[in-house]
């Protein structure tokens, strides 16, 4: 059985320990409720944003596929029209190519004690890339974080960039230079396309890994014209738009990406929290359990170091009386 001294020096140890993870409970609450309020605010923008692009980029789709239509019944003169269409409504971000070249965009933290948030992303996105490799698609990372820096480079990935200081200064010029960063291979005609690994926010006990495609914008409107997704008769009315669209892609589509690289930083970081919270308040209930069971085996060595004393007394006692 161990030594008092030994027992009282581990339950100070973890009540120290137990003090800080406290401490780190109530700092992840407070930062908490200010993240769940920031991406509670940015999820419908950035929803509508994307509602937006995705109507406009369908809208030229069906009229590109429609005027192609066209020029095939009506000659070279419908053809040349077609294709007059089909320039004006073309941005370099929404252009669909054959995705031989992957970008994938992890998000991670800088420090740990925040449970399984990290090995999640990391495992996910690590599937991701070896699985792309596998389908012979040539697949580099850019990660954020610290952690997954550091896991991807014990196993020696294909690392493009790291951005680091990310998460000193959450707000939207941080968005946009992590935006520029990763745009600038795209634009290149390096990369194919980009696609996000982030954890979403549900709740504080419940964060969902997703593999969101930033890149190409149309590529989602562009899908759904092919599968001939149509909306419902009410919602599938045609928007008379000023300027003309291509005038509001100049403008939409770098803002969508954006928005879309910020709610994935504020859905990232609020997972961030809710882990640690739930991490800390787990750690706390260990703490406690494991305080009292020290507790409890100390005062039953103390106990028998007395009964072991009184015995000895009593027997020098008896050894006296005869």
């Amino acid at each position: 059985m161990p030594s008092l001294k030994s027992i009282r020096k581990r339950i100070s140890s973890v009540k120290s320990t137990q003090k800080i993870t406290r401490a780190m409970k109530m700092v992840a609450g407070a930062k908490l409720n200010k993240a769940q309020q920031r991406i509670t605010e940015l999820r419908p923008y950035a929803v509508k944003v994307q509602e937006v692009l995705w109507q406009i980029t369908r809208d030229a789709v069906t009229a590109s596929a429609s005027e192609a239509a066209a020029a095939a019944g009506t000659g070279a003169e419908g053809e040349a029209g077609a294709l007059a269409g089909r320039e004006g409504a073309a941005h370099p971000l929404l252009v669909t190519r054959p995705e031989r070249r992957v970008l994938l965009l992890v998000l991670t933290s800088d420090r740990g004690l925040c449970g399984a948030f990290n090995t999640n992303i990391n495992k996910r996105a690590e599937r991701e890339w070896k699985s792309r490799t596998e389908a012979g698609q040539e697949v580099q990372l850019a990660i954020i974080g610290r952690k997954g820096r550091d896991y991807f480079n014990r196993r020696n990935a294909p690392i493009l960039e790291y951005l680091p200081g990310v998460w000193d200064k959450l707000s939207l010029e941080t968005a946009q230079a992590v935006g520029a960063k990763i745009l600038a291979p795209f634009n290149k005609g390096e990369i194919d396309a980009i696609y996000v690994v982030y954890n979403e926010f549900k709740s504080a006990i419940t964060q969902t890994v997703v593999v969101e495609k930033l890149l190409p914008a149309g590529g989602a409107a562009q899908e759904q014209a092919d599968a001939g997704d149509h909306a419902a008769p009410g919602a599938a009315a045609e928007f008379l738009y000023e300027p003309d669209k291509g005038a509001l892609l100049e403008r939409l589509v770098p803002m969508y990406v954006d928005i879309s690289i910020l709610r994935a930083l504020y859905e990232s970081m609020a997972s961030e929290l809710g882990a640690k919270l739930t991490a800390m308040d787990a750690a706390n209930k260990n703490a406690k359990e494991m305080i009292d069971t020290l507790t409890l085996e100390y005062n039953k060595a103390r106990q028998a170091a007395i009964t072991k004393e009184l015995m000895e007394i009593i027997g020098g006692s008896e050894a006296l009386k005869e």
